[in-house]
């Protein structure tokens, strides 16, 4: 339990750094709110091939946690967590848009595996599993879940990014964007996947859409979520590879 004495210092440095911009008290607050930093870096690091080094995640998480900082205002009613995890997220996200950290080895294997999938889909025309992908490529069920995980991730960022330019493009100058409204279509679109989601996740295993659960709608780590089942990490992670490679069948149809 967090003591009043506390709380009350975490105030005062608050003011310190609102009202003086005190060098002493932004480093305070840094080192107060880092771990919302080794938070997000750990999900997002999930989904990311292995060569990507967390220390790099951190780094831009930092500076998202520092724009934060900068950025926040009180007037607006918004608790400092919520508004620090857009920035940190989105400055880690904005990091890896602008690096190829995909290996080009990783891309070849991810489209020798797509290749597999759509001729066995068009062949038994239904959904594949893993296992038949597996036999027909040559990579264990294990190597075709992860693979896809961490190219599926990259393709979520590459199309995120041309969105955001090709916005950006066809907006007129005397043009004002109203973001807070949906439009139609948009919101059609949402329904229809969200349905279709919603189908496919009662088709996984019990382990499966618990893991699923925990980590999007509960927004548990891997390691917090292997506590909880009283699994290893990567058992967690070879788990939420194979629900993403059922849900894929999905999702590639609206990203």
């Amino acid at each position: 339990m967090i003591s009043s004495t506390s709380i009350k210092k975490e105030q005062a440095t608050w003011n310190k750094w609102l009202t003086e911009r005190d060098p002493e008290a932004g480093d305070a607050l840094l080192r107060f709110y880092m771990p919302l930093v080794q938070y997000h870096v750990q999900r997002i690091a999930s989904g990311l091939p292995k060569n990507i080094s967390r220390d790099e995640l951190k780094s831009l998480g930092m500076h998202g946690l520092l724009d934060a900082l900068e950025k926040f205002e009180v007037s607006r009613d918004l608790k400092f967590d919520t508004y620090a995890s857009f920035r940190i997220r989105g400055a880690i996200l904005d990091g890896l848009r602008k690096e190829d950290w995909l290996p080009r080895s990783l891309r070849e294997k991810s489209k020798r595996i797509e290749a597999a999938i759509e001729q066995l889909e068009q062949q038994n025309l239904r959904t594949v599993t893993a296992e038949e992908v597996a036999e027909e490529t040559g990579f264990s069920e294990d190597e075709v879940t992860t693979i896809l995980t961490e190219s599926f991730f990259a393709n979520i960022l590459s199309i995120d990014e041309e969105n955001k330019e090709g916005e950006s493009k066809d907006k007129s100058s005397f043009t004002i964007e109203d973001k807070k409204s949906i439009a139609p279509e948009t919101e059609m679109v949402q329904k229809e996947l969200h349905a279709e989601l919603a189908d496919m996740i009662m088709t996984l295993t019990e382990k499966e859409q618990l893991v699923v659960s925990l980590f999007y709608y509960e927004e548990l780590t891997f390691t917090e979520i292997g506590r909880v089942l009283s699994l290893s990490t990567s058992r967690i992670s070879q788990i939420h590879s194979k629900a993403l490679f059922r849900l894929r069948q999905v999702l590639k149809k609206y990203v």
